[in-house]
């Protein structure tokens, strides 16, 4: 049965962590701010999210996670899952997997920031209870479809599109990475669009228990199935001749993509548990990270579907290939958020620009936005050098994509790669290499040390030390 939200109105937060003494204490530190939801693995974290009517506005999720507990594999998974459920959650690592590395490749992920256990309560509710104001100033600012910042060729030529495509009566596949923007997009095909005043519906198809998609989409019957103790609309019967964005429509079941069809097709659906047919002049515009034609390959997306949908198609160009919008969109959110949190915005110098111009973004406008955030906290006020951007950068991700372990000029791009990163030690840079081995090994052997240490060639003291002690060299 769905949960409901409290009464009281309390911000719900999610706490994912294996360690039941961790999530109780957590629970009864936080429990009078917060609605705490705890869950013990990333499963368990995804299933009780489709039971909820709302996603929670916050989370604190470990790294550590079975089935890979000494392996930060599934931390790492569940955040992406998490914001391919609800972009909007604000999610905090708390873990003892504390390294830098991991740390700045949470952050890439779409962390909002890392946290190393044990943490003061007192500061942690103070950490929670500022992303929660900064989460709402950004829910309540609305802007014009002139919020896709940036002059760079793939923008414009995006913008050209969305000018084109906006009011055609067909549907339209926005692709891209996780945390381009694609429902920015969407929103803006339809303010756009002559249909700007007519309802505007969006259904994360990621975020929804599978079995509740159909009744959603297309509304139901009284008493069709257990809990429906009243007729109900659809989304296609509430969106009328409106638009209705599904995002992450690479989630749809293979049943409902067939309902899906005929709609788009000849506008008929039926309500679950009805016989009548009803017709829908709702435009739809859908989305996906995924490579849908892919998944058709693979058998997992129905290829008549995938062809309907991509009548138009619109690339949502990932952030490394904007050129100087970076710098744009440094620039909309400094002063932004400096002006949320009622202090002086911060600046880079011309080093610190350079740096800021050279990292690819891995993780997107996302990642930039979250960033900003961060350097809004710490630095106010002040002119930045490159060394203080260096804590943000996810290194692993900074590295040219061009370079493979068989290249000649690996390693050429590895100490230019050094270069650009003055204040990273090699020490560092060896136990990031080592890390890589052992998480590999424990993959490969899931979670088993002793066989892991059996594939590294050493012995499983010595492995369970450079786990939790990876700056110690065996002597």
């Amino acid at each position: 049965m769905p949960l409901q939200s409290t009464p009281e109105g309390r911000p719900r937060l999610l706490v994912v962590d294996d360690d039941a003494l961790i999530a109780d204490t957590l629970s009864f530190a936080l429990g009078a701010e917060f609605e705490v939801l705890a869950c013990e693995s990333r499963l368990h974290a995804i299933d009780l999210l489709r039971q909820l009517p709302e996603a929670p506005q916050l989370a604190l999720v470990d790294l550590g996670l079975p089935p890979t507990p000494h392996a930060p594999d599934e931390g790492f998974q569940l955040i992406t899952d998490l914001l391919a459920h609800s972009p909007k959650m604000r999610i905090f690592v708390l873990s003892g997997q504390n390294d830098a590395a991991h740390a700045r490749h949470a952050r890439a992920l779409g962390a909002a920031e890392f946290i190393s256990k044990p943490c003061d309560p007192a500061a942690l509710k103070k950490i929670l209870a500022r992303a929660l104001a900064v989460r709402d100033a950004e829910l309540s600012y609305t802007r014009g479809a002139e919020e896709l910042i940036g002059q760079s060729p793939a923008l414009m030529k995006l913008k050209s599109q969305l000018a084109q495509f906006a009011d055609s009566p067909f549907p339209v596949l926005i692709e891209g990475e996780s945390g381009s923007g694609k429902e920015l997009v969407a929103q803006s095909l339809h303010r756009l669009s002559a249909r700007a005043d007519k309802p505007y519906f969006a259904l994360n198809c990621a975020a929804i228990a599978p079995t509740l998609v159909e009744p959603t989409l297309f509304g139901h019957a009284k008493g069709a199935f257990t809990g429906a103790l009243a007729n109900k609309a659809g989304y296609f019967e509430d969106a009328r001749d409106g638009t209705l964005f599904l995002d992450e429509i690479g989630e749809l079941p293979l049943e409902i993509q067939a309902k899906l069809l005929r709609v788009l097709e000849n506008g008929e659906y039926q309500r679950v548990g009805e016989t009548a047919s009803h017709v829908s002049r709702a435009r739809v515009i859908a989305a996906s990270n995924r490579d849908l034609r892919q998944e058709v390959r693979k058998g997992a997306f129905r290829p008549d579907l995938y062809h309907r949908l991509s009548v138009f198609t619109l690339g949502v160009p990932p952030l490394r290939e904007m050129e100087g919008d970076k710098l744009l969109l440094l620039e909309h959110f400094r002063r932004f958020y400096a002006d949320q949190s009622a202090v002086q915005a911060f600046s880079l110098d011309e080093g610190a620009e350079r740096r800021w111009l050279s990292y690819p973004f891995p993780g997107n406008v996302r990642e930039l936005r979250n960033i900003v955030i961060r350097l809004t906290t710490k630095h106010a006020g002040r002119r930045l050098p490159a060394a203080d951007l260096e804590p943000e950068f996810d290194l692993a991700s900074d590295i040219p994509r061009e370079s493979s372990p068989g290249d000649g000029d690996a390693l050429a791009q590895a100490l230019r790669h050094l270069e650009r990163s003055r204040g990273i030690r090699l020490d560092e840079l060896l136990q990031s290499v080592e890390r890589g081995y052992i998480e590999a090994a424990l993959k490969l052997t899931r979670g088993n040390v002793s066989q892991a240490a059996k594939l590294l060639g050493v012995n499983r003291t010595t492995l369970y030390s450079r786990m939790n002690h990876p700056e110690e060299k065996d002597k």
